[in-house]
């Protein structure tokens, strides 16, 4: 196994040394023209790039076929980071016919600048809704062909402290990292479940709960969210059972689902602890950051 991981480092550091760098799963992406940013989705299984569009309007009038519009322009709304929305005109110069598990579909493909770190190049990308995804903007092998080798293995580095966003209520935490703990725990007061069973828990799962986290600035949010699961601690006080909720968490504008588990932690430092089912397969910990 350690021979195989040499033999593919030093791969790809000889493609490295032909002019190629290595990119991850998801890269940070600026659109110039509109200002946007963008994590994108890096897909090799895509021939072309594809990027969040609605309210698409040919400009001037579009024609009855899709083909009959190349050449003009066109203005579409799409979404970066945060959730701000702009309104990008572009040159219709192709229609695009891409088969996926839906079926078959024609979408319009315009030229757009993207800028990645030093790398400003015109992509083609096409236009698609990609409301319903995590990713507003996919780049496909013509943005990596001749620039970039993937490693889907390459994690984010973060320290032993980070500032975590809760998606749900809009507030931020210095929040400890600890690989040392199985699960994430968030602090939770004035819990309140729908139809409480109080003589068993496991009764409860799949019920809505409320509950209030307060962060370390003293900010405080009510959260409504929905039980999945119960989950037995152990530490140095003992056991306990705790309940699981599913919530968005993350760096800002980096989060994800993932699940945390409730506990009162008023007489603790930090109000949001980390565990090993957020770091798994996104991040690796340096102490001395």
């Amino acid at each position: 196994m350690f021979r195989a991981w040499i033999a593919i480092s030093l791969l790809l550091l000889s493609y490295v040394a032909c002019g190629k760098s290595i990119v991850g799963q998801s890269v940070d992406i600026h659109q110039p023209a509109s200002g946007l940013n963008f994590i994108a989705r890096v897909d090799t299984g895509a021939s072309i790039s594809s990027i969040h569009a609605v309210d698409i309007q040919v400009l001037g009038g579009a024609a009855d076929s899709m083909k009959d519009n190349i050449g003009k322009r066109v203005k579409f709304t799409t979404q970066g980071l945060g959730g701000v929305t702009k309104t990008i005109e572009a040159k219709i110069v192709k229609v695009t016919t891409v088969s996926n598990s839906q079926g078959t579909e024609s979408r319009y493909t315009v030229e757009l600048e993207l800028q990645y770190e030093k790398d400003v190049r015109n992509i083609r990308v096409n236009l698609r809704d990609r409301g319903h995804m995590d990713y507003k903007l996919l780049l496909g092998r013509n943005w990596l062909e001749g620039h970039y080798l993937v490693d889907v293995a390459e994690k984010n580095v973060i320290g032993e402290r980070a500032p975590i966003h809760l998606v749900e209520g809009d507030i931020t935490f210095d929040t400890r990292i600890d690989t040392g703990a199985v699960e994430n725990s968030l602090h939770a007061i004035d819990i309140q479940i729908e139809n409480e069973n109080r003589s068993d828990m496991e009764a409860n799962v799949g019920k809505p709960i409320s509950f209030t986290t307060v962060n370390e600035k003293g900010e405080a949010r009510r959260i409504h969210s929905r039980i999945t699961e119960t989950s037995l601690i152990r530490n140095a006080q003992g056991s306990e059972v705790r309940y699981m909720v599913e919530l968005t968490l993350g760096e800002p504008g980096k989060e994800f689902k993932v699940k945390v588990n409730l506990r009162d932690r008023s007489e603790m430092t930090h109000k949001l602890l980390i565990g090993r089912n957020w770091l798994q397969g996104h991040y690796i910990v340096d102490v001395s950051r």
